[in-house]
């Protein structure tokens, strides 16, 4: 593992207006992929915007092109190996031997803190612009509402790597069943119009009216009583643990963490030979393979 370069100090901003408080990621360079700098920088904005009464409505937004590309993988700023303040009570994933180092670590930055921002009380909206990706559908997963530019797209791509899904595995509560399988089986992008079909997405708009769309409703929602809120999302949140959503992810949990320790006895590698960039190509090679069988009908 060589040296960790930070390309920001500032992966996340804040800010506050109207009752509506903005948390939004900045690694725009590379497509505001999440290593643990922003995990941890999100997780410090989501809990100030809880504890801020002036708040009534959260809007994660992802600055640039993209909202999110995933989880770091391959950047220079990746930071698996560095020890954080934790939020959690597991113990510190670094330096762990085995399979112990990974499952640690993403109970906490991953599966840990997405349970965390699913459970906050107050309403919070994602503002999803071109790829939301991995690691991002967990982010924009974790949100009440989801409103799409008509350029964002939706994939999960890492049955590639021998990899169940990602960590906080919602595609069955997001998706029919028959359609989660074909979104994790192909890896392929789901269109913002097709997400929204799906139930996935609640407002598809054009680019250029994604930000005054979306906080168009989260002033309407701002005006509710905040208790209200609160206890018709936790209503909701709990018909959705019944049904099998928390029970359900800790399996996936389990059986996504085996996935890597089966990858490295077999290749050597917890992610089946893949990084970020590889990923892409792999990414671009399937979209290319989809559009000629699709030229071709």
């Amino acid at each position: 593992m060589g040296e960790i370069i930070y390309e920001t100090e500032n992966p996340v901003h804040y800010n506050v207006a109207d009752g509506i408080a903005t948390i939004t990621m900045d690694r725009t360079r590379y497509n505001n992929v999440q290593n643990s700098q922003m995990t941890y920088a999100l997780d410090a904005a989501f809990r100030r915007a809880a504890d801020d009464d002036e708040v009534k409505v959260i809007v994660l937004a992802g600055a640039g092109k993209h909202f999110s590309a995933g989880h770091d993988i391959g950047t220079p700023g990746r930071d698996v190996e560095r020890t954080f303040e934790r939020r959690h009570l597991w113990w510190d994933h670094v330096g762990k031997p085995g399979g112990e180092k990974l499952f640690v670590r993403e109970q906490e930055v991953y599966l840990g803190m997405c349970r965390r921002w699913r459970d906050i009380p107050k309403p919070t909206i994602a503002m999803v612009q071109g790829a939301c990706v991995a690691g991002g559908l967990m982010l924009a997963w974790v949100c009440d509402l989801i409103v799409a530019a008509d350029d964002a797209f939706f994939a999960d791509p890492v049955v590639r790597m021998g990899i169940p899904g990602v960590e906080y595995f919602a595609h069955v509560h997001e998706l029919n069943a028959r359609i989660a399988k074909e979104f994790l089986f192909l890896g392929e992008r789901m269109t913002a119009e097709r997400a929204y079909q799906m139930g996935m997405v609640n407002r598809v708009v054009a680019r250029d009216r994604l930000e005054a769309e979306t906080y168009a409703i989260a002033g309407r929602i701002a005006q509710m009583p905040r208790m209200g809120l609160a206890l018709a999302k936790q209503v909701v949140n709990h018909i959705e643990d019944l049904q099998g959503k928390r029970a359900g992810m800790d399996n996936a949990f389990g059986y996504h963490h085996f996935a890597h320790v089966h990858n490295t006895l077999v290749q050597g590698d917890t992610l089946g030979g893949y990084d970020g960039k590889a990923m892409a190509q792999s990414q671009k090679a399937a979209e290319e393979k989809k559009k000629v069988a699709e030229a071709g009908e």
